[in-house]
């Protein structure tokens, strides 16, 4: 089994789960911190812990507020708008700095609502063609294995995989457990490779470039199911240094939702 992307630590006085992330959970952008997958996933399990039953997550917003580094984390959850059919939870995910004491690095805000079947007014499912059977690496693009993206860290313990269709959807999915131990939810897997829209979507050149987004935000159209996740994404850049990502998202019955992240443009020097 692969490395998780992360260890525990054990659930201390203050109330908070704290754990230790590994090297799978290493960034693109630098060796000092987290891929934003790793910890999206973390936010999307605390929120599931305090969810109310017969609620699920419609939307989830995932705001990144600094690097999420290497030492001790600890994240916590809690639901601060109660309610029976609509309901709001928090997570929280800190980080060890270097004066011993802990800051904020990532949050999440959900909104949850009560499930009833209202199939008969739902579009039809948006399909698509390929099936994700096989690990493909050549299918992401070819730059990300001239950077190393491929062999080490987040993105090198991913599975892709595209078909000969022309749709523009990549598949995805993790090969790591979330925490040591467990086995994710497939919501915890989705949040995990949902963040990888933002490159997936660019077609900018890695070695003039980076893109890094601040934040992912994920409406859904229903629970996501199974462990491969199809992403079609597109970057938009604007003039004044910064951008967006929109991608639809899919599982393996159809569409299931769509993201967007806002993206901080920067020239290489």
């Amino acid at each position: 089994m692969s490395e998780p992307y992360y260890r525990r630590a054990g659930s201390g006085s203050d109330g908070y789960e704290h754990l230790y992330p590994t090297s799978a959970s290493l960034s693109v952008w630098s060796d000092t911190m987290q891929h934003g997958g790793p910890p999206s996933g973390l936010l999307a399990r605390a929120i599931e812990s305090v969810a109310p039953s017969g609620l699920a997550v419609s939307r989830m917003t995932i705001d990144i507020l600094g690097p999420v580094g290497l030492s001790e984390n600890r994240i916590r959850a809690r639901v601060i708008r109660p309610g029976r059919q609509i309901c709001q939870a928090q997570a929280e995910l800190d980080v060890l700095g270097a004066d011993g004491s802990f800051r904020v690095a990532a949050r999440a805000t959900a909104w949850l609502l009560a499930t009833s079947d209202t199939s008969d007014i739902a579009l039809p499912a948006a399909s698509v063609n390929s099936t994700p059977t096989l690990d493909t690496p050549a299918m992401v693009p070819p730059e990300w294995r001239g950077m190393g993206w491929l062999t080490d860290g987040f993105i090198a313990g991913l599975q892709f995989h595209r078909g000969p269709n022309p749709d523009g959807v990549t598949w995805v999915r993790t090969t790591s457990p979330l925490v040591e131990d467990e086995d994710p939810s497939a919501l915890q897997r989705f949040c995990c490779v949902v963040d990888v829209a933002n490159g997936l979507g660019s077609g900018l050149s890695v070695r003039d470039w980076t893109w890094m987004n601040t934040d992912t935000t994920i409406h859904l159209l229903g629970s996501p199911a199974g462990d491969w996740f199809g992403i079609d994404a597109t970057l938009q850049a604007g003039a004044a240094g910064f951008g967006y990502t929109a991608a639809d998202l899919f599982d393996q019955t159809g569409l299931i939702g769509r993201s967007s992240q806002t993206v901080l443009l920067a020239r290489r020097s």
